[in-house]
């Protein structure tokens, strides 16, 4: 694709960075084909190819976001299947990240919407919030439909609701290291997440559990926390890199051989650290983070996981997240993992395609996000499966409240290898 930047916008690296991605799309359109939101609505704006040329106006030109340009990457789920079906190697991640960014910072949203992004970003990546702000969704949650009106405020609002769970598993506060059993081989980080501490904390307590028996030690370090995943995707640069920074800044003392990730969507952006920071005096030590970071099902392997209990003769529904096939191109592993355990594994037709959870999209998009998930939910329940298994708590959280139960790959894996049975099951 032919770009016209001038040299002095080409001094900045993030416009520079830009042109080099736009620069590598031939346009050729194969990514409509696998983008959730082209198959979805048919436009082609709202595919990744239409996205690019608007992006490429809006930044050549170096104007304001308008409206049309904040609507339709408004409606891209990042969950970058594009990039696993372009031949060109177009990081389209990279740069609807950008576009996000400018979006944010020139677009005057409207008020009703300026106000909920504002919110989501003060209590989502805080679990000291968001519990308390659970509880009481969930005991509102009822009342999502006498919120009048089709307004995509009312709408956003309703579909705020209806994720809230109706109660809430206990809290299970972490401690700062967990010693290995047996002969240590092995020392790593756990990034505790912030949703997922509230959502479900099993997640993080079948993780250490697992390790600890396989002789690696796990730190939480006190001053780690959000990934800066869920303001990163929203365009807030500046929360997303102080919450990133703090990670990086903890763990690169702590004298590591992994950080482990549990959370597919959070693995996505911590293994992209070294590009957030390459400007940034903390380049070296980012680049290092990326370079160690797993998710639990690499680190599970590099370690040699193996169960000691019998196979239990179940059948899994696996959903790959799209952080995890697209984002960290892990598509085999989680599978080998189940299958090693004792499961039989089953996966869903069109297992590419987002389920419209893809973060605060399902509260902001949520028509989309809800087409989404009935398409995979309709795929998922032809399989005859006794349980859903995913890796991503969002996707989790997503695709629940339906009659499967829904369960972290690693709680399986944990429970095969002499962990508690999932309480879902």
């Amino acid at each position: 694709m032919q770009t016209n930047f001038t040299p002095e916008q080409l001094r900045d690296p993030e416009l520079r960075e830009a042109n080099t991605i736009l620069r590598s799309c031939v346009h050729c359109g194969m990514c409509t084909a696998t983008c959730p939101t082209f198959v979805e609505l048919g436009d082609e704006l709202d595919s990744p190819r239409g996205r690019i040329y608007l992006i490429k106006d809006m930044l050549e030109n170096g104007r304001p976001a308008t409206e049309l340009e904040a609507r339709h990457v408004d409606r891209c789920l990042s969950c970058l299947s594009c990039m696993t079906t372009c031949p060109a190697g177009v990081n389209y991640m990279h740069l609807v990240d950008h576009a996000r960014r400018h979006i944010e910072e020139t677009y005057d949203r409207p008020m009703p919407e300026r106000l909920l992004r504002r919110m989501l970003a003060m209590i989502l990546p805080y679990p000291a919030r968001f519990r308390p702000a659970m509880r009481l969704a969930g005991l509102v949650r009822g009342l999502a439909g006498l919120i009048p009106g089709q307004s995509m405020t009312a709408k956003r609002l309703r579909a705020m609701l209806k994720l809230a769970p109706k109660t809430l598993p206990p809290a299970q506060p972490l401690g700062s290291l967990y010693p290995a059993e047996g002969a240590r081989r092995g020392r790593v980080a756990l990034l505790a997440g912030c949703a997922q501490q509230v959502l479900d904390p099993e997640i993080n307590a079948a993780t250490i559990r697992l390790l600890t028996r396989m002789g690696v030690e796990v730190v939480v370090p006190p001053s780690t926390g959000c990934c800066g995943a869920l303001t990163h995707h929203m365009g807030l640069h500046d929360p997303a890199m102080a919450a990133a920074r703090a990670n990086i800044l903890a763990w690169d003392a702590a004298g590591l051989d992994a950080v482990v990730v549990n959370t597919s969507g959070c693995g996505t952006t911590v293994k992209d650290y070294g590009f957030m920071f390459r400007e940034a005096p903390e380049a070296a030590a980012a680049a290092r983070i990326s370079a160690m970071a797993m998710d639990i099902s690499e680190a599970l392997d590099k370690f040699g996981y193996a169960p000691s209990r019998p196979a239990p003769g179940i059948t899994v529904a696996y959903h790959s997240a799209c952080s995890l096939q697209h984002g960290q191109k892990i598509t085999a592993l989680p599978k080998q993992l189940l299958q090693k355990a004792g499961f039989t594994v089953k996966e869903p037709l069109e297992g590419h395609l987002c389920c419209g959870s893809a973060g605060t999209y399902n509260i902001m998009q949520p028509e989309i996000a809800d087409r989404l998930r009935s398409r995979k939910l309709s795929n998922i329940n032809r399989l005859g499966a006794s349980v859903l298994v995913a890796g991503n708590i969002g996707c989790l959280t997503q695709l629940g409240g339906e009659a499967l139960p829904t369960v972290h790959t690693v709680q399986m894996l944990d429970w095969m290898a002499g962990g508690p049975k999932p309480t879902a099951l």
